[in-house]
């Protein structure tokens, strides 16, 4: 099963291009649902949010809506004490409500591949022992066969992502190794990627159709592998993660919901 959606939905700039003009940010997620069966939450990598926040999350979708939720930033780079706990109770509602898919652990560039770090993952998967995890690696020495056999190893999702041919940047690798299968679409803008004054203008690319239609058979591969598989665009400015995941949809047999 391949469920595509958009890494964030509440952007202000989305409004009158995916959003119908004029849409209160409290009926953005209600409107997306309308098309998309996923999204994954990047809100909760820079704060915990609220117990209330999920379980409205949960109220405002249809049934069989999953999120992936990215893990508080607090746990997987400053490593602040307590944390795991403290963000278990506060995606608990969308656990109970069967809505939550996985979680995203995504780790900075910083992070390299040593003894400690390995140690942490593995502390961050007992933490989260019922809940799938999936794992974001920054640095590119990761990618080796010891590292997927590691995360195959310990029930742990390779997440595969498409970003510039850039000197050190991730390798577009498609890779399952746990029974849910994950990639993100940041987006080719390689003149801004290093080099701009505000964040989003890293993620501000349209994917043409031919760029797109390269990613079909590996997504399909990996989604053989596995129970599952979330496909998620992260070049968000001006609505384009919105467009390209309706036009990977309808490339792959997945029509958007019908309001």
């Amino acid at each position: 099963m391949i469920l595509v959606g958009t890494s964030g939905f509440s952007y202000d700039d989305w409004d009158g291009i995916f959003y119908p003009s004029g849409t209160p940010p409290g009926r953005r997620l209600n409107f997306y649902a309308t098309k998309f069966k996923t999204t994954e939450i990047n809100s909760t990598f820079y704060r915990i949010p609220s117990p209330s926040t999920m379980s409205s999350m949960a109220r405002r979708t249809p049934p069989d809506f999953e999120f992936s939720v990215k893990l508080y930033g607090g746990i997987t780079h400053s490593r602040e004490e307590g944390a795991e706990a403290k963000f278990r109770e506060a995606i608990k509602p969308l656990l109970d409500s069967g809505k939550l898919g996985c979680i995203l652990a995504q780790f900075p560039w910083s992070f390299k591949r040593t003894e400690e770090n390995i140690n942490l993952i593995l502390r961050i998967k007992d933490a989260f022992h019922d809940i799938p995890l999936v794992v974001e690696f920054r640095n590119r020495e990761w990618i080796k066969e010891e590292t997927f056999e590691f995360l195959e190893r310990n029930e742990m999702g390779f997440c595969c992502v498409d970003e510039p041919p850039l000197p050190g940047l991730i390798p577009p690798v498609a890779k399952a190794t746990s029974r849910v299968g994950y990639v993100r679409f940041h987006g080719r803008n390689r003149e801004k990627w290093w080099k701009h004054e505000e964040a989003w203008e890293r993620y501000d690319y349209l994917y043409s159709e031919e760029e797109l239609r390269g990613w079909i058979p590996k997504i399909k591969d990996i989604d053989s592998k596995t129970e599952k598989t979330y496909v998620f665009f992260n070049n968000h400015r001006n609505a384009k993660g919105a467009i390209n995941a309706q036009m990977l949809m309808e490339m792959i047999g997945e029509m958007p919901r019908v309001r």
